[in-house]
């Protein structure tokens, strides 16, 4: 058998080629994708003013929960692809069955939190972007769009993460 939490396969080299193989390796790198291309269309163009106004106001509806909402996940899921693409170079050498348990249930828990996360964020954006006005918004809809488009990528490719931690 392989142990628990494939403990008896602890150890040995570290193979590159054969690490960015893996299933979940490459689904972690496309969620790092997407969450950074929600992030940055958020932080580069989720923010308009008008003519008659200086102030900045989100390209959602002026509703500046929603560009936080967006940039907060897409930050997050971000650094935790990064720490969790770090455990997984590292997972082979953990022999600990302990501490292998609790990453993966740490991988389960916050990629089903996330997955969850992606889908209110995918609907908040979307909800607050078919009530903006046109008129209102010019080069900034494409980075909308791409925001919301992403945005339902990642609900994917999280659920994914979350069938390779179970």
């Amino acid at each position: 058998g392989g142990g628990a939490y494939g403990a008896a396969k602890a150890g040995g080299t570290f193979d590159l080629l054969r690490f960015v193989r893996q299933p979940q390796v490459v689904a972690r790198i496309v969620s790092a994708v997407f969450a950074l291309i929600v992030f940055a269309c958020l932080v580069g163009d989720g923010y308009i003013n008008l003519p008659e106004d200086a102030r900045l106001f989100c390209v959602f509806n002026h509703n500046e929960d929603a560009c936080r909402y967006g940039i907060g996940i897409g930050v997050l899921a971000f650094l935790a692809c990064i720490f969790f693409f770090m455990v997984d170079a590292y997972f082979p050498q953990i022999s600990n069955t302990t501490d292998r348990k609790y990453l993966v249930l740490a991988d389960l828990g916050f990629s089903g939190l996330w997955t969850f996360l992606w889908f209110i964020g995918f609907c908040f954006l979307t909800n607050q972007w078919s009530w903006t006005r046109a008129e209102e918004v010019y080069i900034q809809a494409d980075s909308a769009r791409a925001a919301i488009t992403f945005s339902f990528f990642s609900i994917f490719s999280w659920g994914l993460l979350l069938t390779f931690a179970y």
